[in-house]
């Protein structure tokens, strides 16, 4: 009798585990759908967006609002608006695709771009960023940034002497955004490496547009353990600028 009872409860626990495993593969597949289409987690690595963003921020970013590219194909879902300027966007590198950053959107394809002495002009007026920051006029290109910004920049230059074009970090143009490519820079001037350096960004390398702050700390904080003692308590739930 007992061998009977303990063969029928072996019995019934088999189903009760498949349902267990059929949730849980449930769960982990819509998981990955919302983290590869909808919403997915990205932490901020380095100052080059402050003081919009900080070192220690973690992000959730909107997926869909531009158009997700589904996994192991070459189609996006459709987007729901195009980038506007002045807004934050996370991108996938030019130089490095592996790279994923965030950055701001300075141009839109048509737009004429010119930064002199760090003002920004654009289609021949200038345009305010309050949300930029320069913090060292000492820092500029090296000759091998300047000549890189230099390549780049020439082919898109407009009535500018090319034989003699020497861009700087804080003065190039102006130059046009092509079809199909936006313009993108960090708000920290003087410690980003952006679009100066490695020029447009190809509009399907945009991956997403930053909704709220779920967490931050300060990395840099003398405590030790600083996600648990230097959290940034005012930076969680709030809006990226």
């Amino acid at each position: 009798m007992a061998k009977k009872r303990s063969k029928e409860k072996q019995k019934g626990l088999v189903p009760y585990l498949l349902g267990w495993a059929k949730s849980i593969a449930l769960a982990l597949v819509l998981w990955f759908i919302l983290q590869a289409l909808v919403i997915k987690s990205f932490r901020i690595d380095s100052g080059s967006m402050e003081p919009a963003l900080f070192e220690g921020d973690f992000l959730f970013i909107n997926r869909a609002v531009y158009g997700a590219k589904i996994p192991f194909t070459p189609w996006r879902t459709p987007a729901f608006r195009e980038p506007v300027r002045g807004e934050l966007v996370v991108l996938r590198g030019v130089e490095e695709p592996a790279l994923t950053i965030v950055k701001r959107v300075v141009g839109l394809a048509g737009d004429t771009l010119e930064m002199r002495n760090d003002s920004l002009y654009r289609n021949g007026a200038y345009t305010p960023e309050p949300y930029a920051q320069h913090i060292d006029p000492t820092v500029d290109m090296d000759a091998i940034q300047r000549s890189n910004a230099a390549r780049w920049q020439v082919r898109h230059l407009v009535n500018g002497d090319v034989a003699n074009y020497r861009p700087s970090l804080r003065t190039w143009g102006p130059v046009v955004v092509p079809p199909a490519h936006i313009f993108t820079m960090g708000d920290n001037r003087d410690a980003s490496y952006d679009g100066r350096h490695w020029g447009f960004l190809p509009r399907k390398n945009l991956l997403g547009h930053p909704v709220f702050i779920y967490f931050s700390f300060d990395p840099q904080h003398w405590r030790p353990l600083p996600f648990v003692t230097a959290i940034r308590w005012g930076r969680i739930f709030s809006s990226p600028d």
